[in-house]
């Protein structure tokens, strides 16, 4: 029996995480779960599977679930204090981080701290502390296992290159990572083409079904920027060892170049419930029914270059990559501020890529930003479109 905690249980990542428990109920038992405000799926997650620790994030739905739990042996948390209770009670084997947004940062510490293995869905998490929570992970001797199906990918296809040290810390024998990107709803756009687009043509990702501000991300291509920085840390390469490859088919997940020109690659039916299940189980396999890939149906994958002059944000994030330091903070923070403000109908498509260049270009670089100053600088990047 494998105890797990899963922060942001009632998004995309964590209700698949659910499946794969319910399909495999004798493997595991889920002892917390944090969300942020959906009251009516956490109480039936509770009814279902029985966690003794439960966190709301915003108060007005931490006092509603506490009012309906009232009487049970189940505790009810609120707020950040209340993520980092469910990253550290003492039952749980494996934290599978999923919130979405920076305010994975500090549980994901807490949990490296209290000798969690994590299961890595919050990307921003290494995006900007990256310089901060791989070291942990060595010193505390945790796994940290991506969910991403990207990252995902990269990882099983490294299971077969030998390794002196950690994997974090790079390999000689890798030439390349191949970071392959769908291109999401709006490739073959051009820039002027989406000033006119809504947020329900945003929404409408050809693959894969996500959450709202990730489905954006991917129409933007920030996502891919994103994942850029974070493969950076978990796999020891250099900002020009990432190519990122357009493969509108979502079938090769991500590869791995070597030094004698052999590619590795992990493919598979668009799915992250495969990703998921393989951080739970790792480093075992087990079936997964309706999740087969059929070739023959297939028949060819194609790749392109991506394409800067018209998805802008993408082309910023290798410089801000290459720049590092306390600028992957900005670049995420205004990111995250203008997809918000995109989703609420206050700013254009566009204008979501001139917000994250204008944080950009009015930050002076921090080198290496302590855990205070990332937070600080998450703050002051808000406050400038407020």
């Amino acid at each position: 029996m494998k105890y797990i905690s899963i922060l942001g249980s009632t998004g995309s990542i964590g209700t698949q995480t659910l499946n794969i428990v319910r399909n495999y109920s004798e493997e595991f038992q889920v002892v917390a779960i944090a969300a942020n405000s959906n009251v009516e799926l956490i109480l039936k997650q509770v009814e279902e599977f029985s966690p003794k620790l439960v966190c709301m994030y915003r108060e007005e739905a931490y006092e509603k679930v506490k009012e309906a739990l009232a009487g049970t042996n189940i505790t009810v948390t609120c707020g950040m204090d209340g993520l980092i209770a469910c990253a550290t009670i003492p039952e749980a084997q494996v934290v599978v981080t999923a919130f979405v947004g920076m305010i994975g940062i500090r549980p994901t510490i807490a949990g490296i701290k209290a000798g969690k293995d994590i299961a890595l869905a919050n990307k921003e998490t290494l995006v900007t502390a990256g310089h901060i929570i791989m070291p942990l992970i060595k010193e505390y001797g945790v796994k940290l296992l991506p969910v991403d199906s990207e990252h995902s990918a990269i990882f099983q296809s490294l299971q077969g290159v030998p390794y002196d040290g950690d994997m974090s810390e790079g390999n000689s024998r890798v030439k390349r990572i191949l970071l392959t990107a769908s291109g999401g709803p709006f490739r073959g756009k051009k820039l002027e083409e989406m000033k006119h687009f809504t947020v329900n043509d945003a929404l409408k990702h050809p693959n894969w079904s996500m959450g709202r501000k990730i489905t954006i991300d991917s129409a933007t291509m920030v996502n891919k920027g994103l994942e850029m920085m974070e493969a950076r840390w978990l796999f020891g390469v250099e900002p020009e060892q990432i190519t990122v490859l357009v493969h509108p088919q979502s079938i090769l997940h991500s590869a791995v170049e070597l030094i004698d020109g052999s590619v590795i690659g992990q493919m598979g039916v668009p799915s992250m419930e495969l990703p998921i299940q393989y951080a739970l189980f790792y480093p075992e396999r087990k079936p997964m029914e309706g999740h087969t890939l059929d070739l023959f149906k297939v028949c060819d994958l194609h790749f392109e270059k991506p394409d800067p002059e018209n998805f802008p944000a993408f082309g910023l994030a290798y410089d801000v990559m290459k720049a590092g330091g306390s600028l992957p903070t900005v670049y995420n923070a205004a990111n995250e501020y203008a997809v918000a403000q995109f989703l609420d109908g206050q700013i254009g498509f566009t204008d979501i890529g001139d917000m994250i260049q204008r944080a950009v270009d009015s930050h002076t670089n921090i080198e290496n930003p302590t855990l205070e100053e990332i937070l600080e600088i998450e703050e002051s990047t808000y406050r400038m479109f407020r």
